[in-house]
């Protein structure tokens, strides 16, 4: 019986993009239990090195045109593609990302076959090929590290201070020692009482937040909820000795632009222009905003330029210091989230001054976190959860038949909701996609 040949691509976005699809282990399966070679390109960056393959099997090539399935993590340069492949990663192209339009269009010229992880979902929606937790978990900690430095900008010393960005940790396990001692400050020491209460704000509540709050509950916290913000900012029930958080849901950050009609959850998912974001009623009130909320261009942004201008024009300055943009939807959910950024520069300010970013942790405005690749800040535990959520899908790519037209092929639902083109068409889901590259 012929072997399917697989590749898997080195990624090359940064010097920090060290993950894999699939670790050396399932390799050893994916070959033990189907009919597949794997080829890999060699790669001095990855977290496991090309010996690691090799032991399991796997055979190292530059070369990956022979392979009729090619697998990735990012998005792959245009010139990489071949003519009639498969491919199979996170291209970012379902919201019309213009920065990957070229891309898209070369696979169409091709005629080659795309699959996207982000849209390998159940029968309810629900992603199951993902980086969110790992997200979280780095966006977090280089959040803490933010306001670390955004609050030494401003002569402030806090337990935050000690806190370094992920990728100079050797592990998450020394990460989470090192927000656990931060905590154990906190609750002996304290903040200055100007900044108490020191109150973070969590958009969303999925595997991304999870992964977050995973983090930030590692510190004395008390959790509040979102109606109750203001008043207890107010008043004086809070502490210095501890953090608090407050996590909003769909029903927290909008409501009905109707007066008269009442918040329902799936006619806000079918109808987002039926709604207006109030979350920025809640802005003054926080130190810092988490988001890792999914949002796509038909709903409303959550918070504004408009607004932060409007914040930030008073004569003393806003609590608000950061916006950790875990989902870093580019002018998306959060509109002073004006460009994604990388580890060597994680940070820039909106200055609302000046209507545009300025590099650094200082300046008249938040600091805003959007690392782009924040999972890549993690390698070694990204990609063995990514690898193990993959492997059954890499099996059953490798044992479709593409051989006929889209009508007559069989791919079990959840993989088949993720194909984006068919021998450079796209599929019906993908439709609407055909305005982004006209």
């Amino acid at each position: 019986m012929m072997k399917t040949r697989i590749g898997i691509r080195r990624e090359d976005i940064n010097k920090w993009e060290r993950r894999v699809p699939l670790i050396p282990s399932h390799v050893r399966e994916l070959m033990r239990e189907n009919p597949v070679e794997v080829w890999m390109q060699p790669s001095s960056l990855r977290v496991f090195p090309d010996d690691d393959f090799r032991r399991e099997g796997a055979r190292v090539e530059e070369d990956l045109s022979s392979c009729s399935i090619v697998l990735g993590v990012k998005e792959i340069p245009p010139e990489f593609f071949r003519p009639g492949k498969i491919y199979a990663f996170f291209s970012h192209t379902v919201k019309g990302q213009p920065h990957n339009m070229p891309m898209l269009k070369r696979l169409i010229e091709l005629g080659a076959t795309l699959f996207d992880y982000e849209k390998i979902v159940d029968e309810r929606g629900r992603r199951l090929v993902f980086f969110g937790r790992q997200a979280g978990w780095a966006g977090m900690i280089d959040t803490l590290w933010t306001l670390g430095r955004r609050l030494e900008g401003e002569g402030i010393r806090t337990p935050f201070s000690h806190i370094r960005q992920m990728i100079h940790y050797a592990s998450l396990v020394e990460a989470k020692e090192a927000v656990q001692k931060a905590g154990w400050e906190i609750y002996r020491k304290g903040f200055p009482q100007s900044l108490a209460p020191c109150v973070f704000g969590f958009m969303g509540y999925g595997h991304v937040s999870q992964g977050a709050q995973e983090i930030f509950d590692l510190l004395p916290l008390e959790e509040i909820r979102p109606e109750d913000l203001a008043s207890f900012v107010a008043g004086r029930a809070h502490s210095a000795n501890r953090v608090y958080k407050a996590v909003y849901r769909e029903e927290h950050l909008v409501e009905p632009r109707s007066a008269s009609a009442a918040f329902v959850l799936q006619d806000y998912y079918q109808q987002p222009e039926k709604y207006r974001t109030v979350f920025e009623d809640h802005l003054p009130h926080l130190t810092a905003v988490v988001n890792g909320i999914y949002w796509s261009p038909k709903y409303p942004r959550f918070v504004t330029k408009a607004f932060l201008q409007r914040l930030f024009a008073g004569p003393e300055s806003p609590r608000l210091r950061v916006i950790g943009d875990i989902s870093c939807d580019v002018d998306g959910a959060i509109e002073s989230t004006v460009k994604a950024t990388n580890p060597d520069h994680p940070v820039f300010v909106y200055d609302t001054i000046l209507g545009r970013e300025v590099e650094g942790v200082m300046g008249h405005g938040p600091a805003v976190m959007s690392v782009y690749n924040l999972p890549a800040e993690i390698p070694l535990e990204s990609s063995i959860f990514f690898s193990q959520t993959l492997k059954p899908f890499a099996a059953q790519l490798a044992t479709a038949d593409f051989s006929g037209d889209f009508a007559s092929f069989r791919l079990p639902q959840p993989l088949k909701n993720s194909l984006i083109l068919y021998k450079g068409e796209f599929t019906p889901p993908f439709q609407y996609m055909k305005a982004f590259v006209s």
